[in-house]
């Protein structure tokens, strides 16, 4: 074995190891959900933002919350509401008394400013409100004035909503949807799970979780996430697929064409290959393979599709889209690639 295979098997086996260790305490205190809590780590450690959507009272707080407890991180919670303006969520100038008399104008960072921040919620606020999380999403910075402050990595949102039939929500804007790497569907817990929720939950015990990773350790695990390699086959793949939501391209099915008014943008790309490296590594690989990228596909990609009118009438979803373009655009090999 090379020295260069060498370091990269142990690269992937580190990694593996500090996941298992906050995967485990997040289990501590949350039952099921393996793929979600898998879903939220992945996002995490690609370095990405994820948005959870399910109906209330199915743990998607408490598990940003026992993650903010498994790493050592500062950890905001912002509840949003509708009468919630942006700057309650970045910040505002106050006057201030000095101390040795006079005043000043202090800037007071609101709760924006953090590692990870739990946008509970975040489709109560109305858009103007949402719209201020951008600037943080995307260049991890947030303007107050003429003053620009630069955010601390490692930065992530981690946003909850109820579905959009619910009253008293806004849709989120498709350039917010974007900024999402992973869009996450949290469903209803198995009858067999029901029993150990309620002994965590309504008995007197209080579950300790306790911090085994911090934010170095996760800047140099996203740092080994770069490094893993993409094989071209598996790069167009990528593409393909992106493109296969796309009206009227050469890789769009059927349902794309009839049902579909939105596409992915390149960022669902990228969020494919960034996620798909995590999922090698959590395998022990140290290289991307086309059923890694198979397995992100549903979660990187159905908050970019916008089904058109004509689908919404068909009952036509995004995750039906995102199928359809899974069954119609074939991996090609390797060698096809050369």
């Amino acid at each position: 074995m090379s020295t260069e295979s060498a370091a990269a098997r142990k690269s992937a086996e580190e990694f593996k190891a500090t996941y298992a260790k906050i995967e485990a305490q997040i289990q501590r205190m949350m039952v099921g959900q393996e793929d979600v809590i898998e879903g939220v780590l992945t996002a995490l450690l690609a370095g990405g933002h994820v948005l959870l959507e399910g109906v209330p009272g199915l743990g998607k707080t408490l598990l940003i919350a026992s993650l903010g407890r498994a790493v050592d991180l500062s950890f905001s919670r912002i509840q949003f509401t509708p009468d919630m303006m942006p700057a309650d969520i970045i910040g505002t100038q106050v006057l201030v008394e000095k101390e040795g008399g006079g005043h000043e104008v202090r800037f007071q960072e609101g709760p924006l400013i953090a590692n990870v921040v739990l946008a509970d919620e975040i489709n109560r606020a109305t858009p103007k409100t949402q719209s201020a999380l951008l600037q943080a999403m995307q260049e991890r910075q947030i303007s107050v004035g003429r003053k620009t402050i630069d955010l601390e990595e490692p930065y992530c949102v981690m946003a909850t909503q109820n579905p959009v039939e619910q009253e008293g929500t806004y849709p989120l804007p498709e350039a917010q949807l974007d900024r999402f790497l992973f869009k996450l569907v949290v469903g209803y817990p198995q009858e067999s799970e029901y029993s150990a929720i309620l002994d965590r939950t309504v008995g007197d015990d209080e579950i300790q979780i306790d911090a085994v990773s911090n934010g170095k350790e996760i800047m140099a695990m996203r740092h080994v996430v770069r490094q893993v390699p993409v094989p071209e086959h598996v790069k167009q793949y990528a593409i393909q697929l992106v493109m296969g939501t796309q009206p009227g391209s050469d890789y769009a099915p059927g349902l794309v064409n009839e049902s579909v008014a939105l596409g992915s943008s390149p960022r669902g790309a990228q969020a494919l290959l960034l996620a798909g490296k995590v999922c090698a590594l959590l395998a022990g690989r140290f290289a991307v393979n086309t059923d890694d990228v198979r397995k992100v596909a549903r979660n990187a990609l159905r908050h970019r599709v916008m089904v058109n009118f004509q689908g919404q009438s068909d009952g036509v979803s995004a995750d039906d889209v995102v199928e359809a373009v899974l069954a119609h655009v074939k991996p090609a090999t390797e060698a096809a690639v050369r």
